[in-house]
């Protein structure tokens, strides 16, 4: 079941659910705008030959901060990852759905590849997976509304909450998928 705006003021007046900064006027009949934030990783291309997943991939980005009138350009073909100005806090009962703004599709911005779905107990900042799929570079603005997150109320707690590798995570997080050959 989706949550209804009605629920979503709820479940944060209750303090279940988080949403830092939280501006009533970007909650949508059942989900609620978040806005990107001003950092950027940008990936550098010519550290290494390959990406091996079995390795930090920290140095292959660099961070990139953009002042509050200033745009980041989003080149074609391009895909570098972003942040949401939110913080977010999931209770143990609801999973989350991130989905970018249908206006800014339209102009050929994809704000995540895989990354849309959020566990119940995550908290931080949203990483975004920002690629430009049209034939222009696009503007991107520090606190513009760039998707939306929806909530799912689940048939039962979780019995183990996400604690995982990017929980309490700020800004752009690079990979740590190298982790997961660790255990």
């Amino acid at each position: 079941m989706v949550l209804s705006d009605r629920t979503i003021r709820e479940q944060l007046a209750a303090g279940r659910l988080v949403i830092e900064p939280f501006d009533d006027g970007l909650v949508q009949p059942s989900s609620v705008d978040v806005r990107v934030g001003s950092q950027f990783r940008v990936f550098n291309n010519s550290f290494r030959p390959y990406i091996d997943v079995r390795h930090p991939s920290d140095d292959l980005t660099e961070l990139i901060e953009i002042g509050a009138d200033e745009p980041f350009i989003l080149h074609p073909g391009e895909f570098v990852l972003g942040t949401t100005l939110e913080r977010v806090g999931i209770p143990d009962d609801l999973v989350a759905r991130l989905e970018g703004k249908s206006s800014l599709g339209r102009l050929g911005l994809l704000i995540h590849s895989t990354a849309g779905y959020i566990d119940p107990g995550f908290r931080g900042t949203l990483t975004l997976e920002l690629s430009n799929v049209s034939r222009l570079p696009i503007s991107i603005y520090a606190a513009m509304p760039i998707g939306q997150i929806s909530f799912l109320q689940m048939t039962t707690p979780v019995d183990r909450p996400y604690a995982g590798k990017y929980v309490d995570q700020t800004g752009p997080t690079a990979s740590a998928f190298h982790r997961e050959f660790d255990a």
